[in-house]
């Protein structure tokens, strides 16, 4: 039996609302889409001729190579999905959106939390509770296991470890993590690649186009050239910079390990080649980009290969092609030296470079004068930092995946007496728990006995004396230790920047010694403090009294107070406040009506820090009104004291 004409009118009506929904919904799309790309345009076109001038200065007009560079642009531009489309837009508007005082950022193994990327994904609620929202993923991307150096030899740019997940994991992971208000960063190794990446493998098979892309040369003649002025990095572990390739009988630029080839982005090719690498993974959901050992990527013959004005102008060519394709996606350098060599990798209010860099200075600082108990380095190191722009972003950490270096500022130590080699056996012992008055426990990294040089391993728990204690279940010594732990993550959360947690630092977690019985891992003891996440550690968390939940809730009370506080802003202006004592660190922060000062007593013994400030003040740990006069602090203790003016 047939339908009646009013059914048929009816049903046609309703067919005819979809098509005019569907048409709109098109119509719609295609706007956006037409917004989106013209937008795109006019970000290309405001960097059109800086982008070309620095690219035809670098690689001599070489115009085939340059409309390459563009036609990756334009592809990962129309790539990129709406939801970061989306992300770049809100970022824009709001281009100080990391520069506040909101973020707080940890640092992880993914293996280590929860296995691989859908075990992070998971865990996203701890992450949550603990108060991050900048989640560091240490190196995922291929590597061979035995020769990785923690995964920063990479075989595959494109392509995630296979025990850690794929690439849409990746891409599940930060999808999850935006929509929880979590930014994701990424390590992204620009210096060199393994040696078994397909360009290191083809180079080996002889192919001269490969070859091109690396630093390879028929006998020892250049390389000993280069030899005579390039410092070594690892003299003990991996001796000179060149290293002989017996299947290409050639001889390779190898800065770092034997297994790592130092690209050669005299040629353009390795330029274009990884910034697609860097735009992939930006399309992936990555927000923040480490660049690894930047500093090192241009060599010249006669120099010291280390941070040559070429460097910088590659950094601003990848920081310009990010704020054209993704706006919103930051870069952040990885240049462990001294400040006057770090700053520049800013760039210039004109024409910046990197938004962030790390504040490696300031924590090496930070360890000793917590051996030395004397605050005048640090005063001086805080100083310079506080004399600087307030749009120079640090990212404050006070341990990380690798060693600490003893790079202090020595020229100014020398006029207290203090002498580098000396001055680095006294800090080696002293973290070591070899000097009568340290409970700390470490291991050195790359010990070098001809220059008397070594490096120093160790969780911030075990630094701090925790491990100890607990292990001689000694109730003083575990306080003293809680109170340092305690005292350094709130230095640590009042400066200026993003402030970041090595994982388990929040639990208090200690050295991890098994990885002696790991015949890869053995070699290496920066895994001392690579240790798998204790998850049953973590749910002492919830017992009231224990070691774990004294830390994590007091650290989680300091993490809500610098975010409550607009004080502890980016932005703030901030000084160094004269105690009168070498044992405690003073300074004062002000932004829009609040200031706050902060005190902290690096001694093992009770100080005074001798102030008289005029203002009225609340002490922000215990919301009690004080003054800020000739105040007392127990050894280790600080004080936050805040005053209105609004």
């Amino acid at each position: 039996m047939g339908k009646n004409k009013e059914v048929v009118k009816t049903e046609h009506k309703k067919d005819s609302l979809k098509l005019e929904e569907t048409s709109g919904k098109a119509k719609s799309d295609n706007h956006l889409e037409e917004d989106y790309i013209k937008a795109y345009q006019n970000r290309l076109a405001a960097h059109m001729d800086e982008l070309k001038w620095l690219y035809y200065e670098l690689y001599r007009s070489n115009e085939q190579s340059f409309n390459y560079f563009l036609f990756l642009l334009d592809k990962y531009a129309k790539e990129r999905d709406p939801e970061l489309r989306a992300l770049d837009q809100e970022r824009m508007k709001n281009p100080r959106w990391f520069k506040g005082n909101d973020l707080l950022g940890v640092l992880m193994y993914t293996n280590c939390l929860a296995g691989d990327l859908k075990g992070v994904e998971q865990k996203i609620p701890y992450l949550k509770e603990c108060g991050f929202n900048y989640l560091h993923l240490m190196p995922i991307l291929e590597s061979p296991k035995e020769k990785s150096d923690g995964g920063y030899a990479v075989s595959n740019f494109q392509k995630v470890q296979p025990e850690l997940g794929t690439m849409k994991d990746l891409k599940s992971l930060s999808t999850s993590c935006h929509k929880e208000g979590i930014s994701v960063c990424l390590d992204f190794v620009m210096n060199h690649c393994s040696e078994d990446h397909e360009w290191a493998v083809r180079a080996r098979n002889g192919e001269k186009e490969f070859q091109d892309r690396f630093f390879m040369f028929n006998d020892w003649g250049l390389p000993n050239e280069f030899e005579r002025t390039v410092p070594q990095v690892f003299p003990e572990s991996a001796p000179g910079n060149f290293s002989y390739c017996e299947e290409a009988k050639k001889v390779v630029m190898t800065t770092f390990y034997p297994y790592q080839w130092d690209l050669n982005y005299g040629n353009p090719t390795v330029l274009n080649d990884m910034l697609e690498n860097m735009l992939f993974l930006c399309n992936q959901g990555a927000d923040v980009f480490r660049l690894d050992a930047v500093p090192y990527i241009w060599k010249k013959l006669g120099t010291n290969c280390r941070n040559l004005p070429e460097v910088h102008t590659l950094v601003r060519i990848f920081r310009m092609a990010m704020e054209i394709v993704a706006p919103g996606v930051l870069l952040l350098g990885e240049v462990v030296m001294e400040p006057q060599k770090v700053v520049p990798y800013f760039g210039s209010l004109e024409k910046p470079q990197c938004h962030m860099l790390y504040n490696v200075t300031t924590m090496a600082s930070t360890w000793h004068t917590v051996a030395t108990q004397d605050t005048r380095l640090m005063q001086h190191q805080l100083g310079q930092v506080f004399a600087l722009p307030k749009d120079m972003v640090f990212l404050n950490y006070l341990r990380c995946h690798d060693d600490i270096g003893w790079g202090l500022d020595y020229a100014f130590l020398e006029q207290f007496s203090i002498t580098e080699i000396p001055h680095k056996a006294f800090l080696n012992a002293y973290f070591r728990g070899f000097t009568e008055d340290s409970d700390a426990r470490g291991e050195l990294y790359n010990d070098d006995p001809v220059r008397g040089d070594a490096r120093l391993c160790g969780t911030t728990a075990s630094l701090c004396g925790l491990e100890a204690a607990a292990y001689e279940k000694d109730e003083r010594k575990i306080k003293e230790a809680l109170q340092l732990d305690l005292m350094l993550h709130a230095f640590l959360l009042s400066q200026s920047g993003i402030p970041v947690l090595y994982s388990g630092d929040e639990i208090g977690q200690e050295n991890d010694y098994s990885y002696h019985e790991d015949d890869i891992k053995k070699v290496d003891s920066r895994y001392l403090h690579r240790g798998n996440f204790p998850w049953e550690k973590a749910e002492k968390r919830k017992k009231k009294g224990s070691i774990e939940e004294k830390l994590f809730t007091g650290l989680k009370k300091l993490e809500d107070l610098r975010r409550k506080h607009k004080a502890f802003s980016t932005m703030a202006d901030t000084w160094i406040v004269d105690t009168k004592n070498i044992h405690v660190l003073a300074f004062g922060r002000y932004y829009e009506g609040e200031k706050i000062l902060c005190f902290y007593n690096f001694a093992r013994s009770e100080q005074v820090a001798y102030v008289s400030e005029v203002e009225d003040y609340v002490d922000l740990l215990n919301g009690k009104p004080c003054k800020a006069r000739d105040l007392s602090l127990p050894a280790h203790g600080f004080l936050w004291l805040k005053t209105s003016f609004v």
